[in-house]
C-alpha cells in the first residue's frame, strides 16, 4: 500500500493495483464564500490515463470533500465514486457512477481482490449526511474521518476493526458562520486536542492530521489557534506517533 496526502482533506491510496481517492479536491472558488482564499494552491490530481483502475471515496457533500469536476477528469468510464447512500442521487445527476453505501456496510470494489471500504459513523457540523471511511487490503488498515466532529462512535468503530495503521483525521477545530444559521461558537471539526484523543481511542500506529492550514478566513472560518503547537502537546499528551506531512507527501507505514 502507499499512500499520499493530497490537499486539505484529500487522500491517496494506491493497492492492489487500483487507486482510491479519498475526498479529492482541487476547485476552490465554491468555497470562497465560506472559506476564504487558499493559502496556498491545491495539489494536483492527474487526469486519467486511459488504463488505470481509479475509484473515489466521498465522505459528505461539501464541496471541500465533493468536487464533482475534479473526480469526473480522474476516474475512467468504471471508476466508481463511493459514497453515503443518502448522496448518491446527488451525485449521480451529476454524471458519477455513485454507489451509496449504508453505514456499516462494507463493499469491495471490482476487479480488486482483497480490497474492504467500510462506511462507518461520522458526525457533520450542519447535521449533513457524513460517513467516516475505513480501507483494508489484508496487510494495512487506514481510517479516514472527512470533517467530523466529536462524537461517542469511536468505540464502536474500535470494537470492530480493533486498530489502524494510520488514521486521518481533521484538526482545524474551526469556527465557522453561516448566514442562515445561528452561530453555535463551538467547534466544526476536531480540534487538535480531540483528534489526538481519537487517534489513542482508534488505536492507531500512526496519527496524520488533514484538514487544516490551507484555508483560515477569520470572518467565516477561523482556525484553531496556535493549531501546530497545539498538535504536538496533545501527540505527546495521548502517546499518539504524529505524521504531519505536508500536501503532496507520501506518508510512510515504516514509522
Amino acid at each position: 500500500m502507499r499512500i499520499r496526502r493530497l490537499s486539505w482533506a484529500g487522500v491517496e491510496i494506491q493497492t492492489r493495483e487500483r487507486c482510491l481517492l479519498i475526498d479529492a479536491m482541487q476547485t476552490t472558488a465554491p468555497l470562497k464564500a465560506l472559506l476564504g482564499e487558499p493559502r496556498w494552491p491545491p495539489v494536483a490530481i492527474a487526469p486519467w490515463d486511459g488504463k488505470s483502475n481509479v475509484d473515489a471515496l466521498v465522505t459528505h457533500r461539501h464541496p471541500d470533500h465533493y468536487d464533482a469536476d475534479t473526480l469526473k477528469r480522474s476516474l475512467g468510464p468504471a471508476g466508481r465514486v463511493f459514497c453515503p447512500v443518502e448522496i448518491a442521487p446527488e451525485l449521480e445527476a451529476a454524471g458519477l457512477n455513485a454507489r451509496g453505501v449504508a453505514l456499516w456496510e462494507t463493499v469491495r470494489p471490482p476487479a480488486s481482490e482483497g480490497v474492504a471500504i467500510t462506511a462507518v459513523p461520522a458526525v457533520d457540523w450542519r447535521g449533513d449526511h457524513q460517513v467516516s471511511w475505513v480501507v483494508d487490503d489484508g496487510e494495512h488498515r487506514i481510517f479516514h474521518g472527512g470533517d467530523t466532529i466529536w462524537h461517542g462512535s469511536w468505540w464502536l468503530i474500535i470494537k470492530r476493526f480493533l486498530s489502524f495503521d494510520v488514521v486521518f483525521l481533521p484538526v482545524n477545530g474551526v469556527i465557522a458562520r453561516l448566514a442562515e444559521m445561528e452561530p453555535s461558537n463551538l467547534p466544526a471539526t476536531l480540534t487538535p486536542d480531540q483528534a489526538a484523543v481519537a487517534a489513542r481511542l482508534l488505536k492507531a500506529r500512526i496519527f496524520c492530521p488533514m484538514h487544516f492550514g490551507q484555508f483560515d478566513n477569520p470572518h467565516t472560518y477561523r482556525q484553531y489557534p496556535d493549531l501546530d503547537g497545539a498538535l504536538r502537546d496533545a501527540a505527546i499528551r495521548e502517546n499518539v506517533s504524529l505524521c504531519a506531512v505536508k500536501d503532496g507527501e507520501v506518508v510512510s507505514l515504516d514509522l
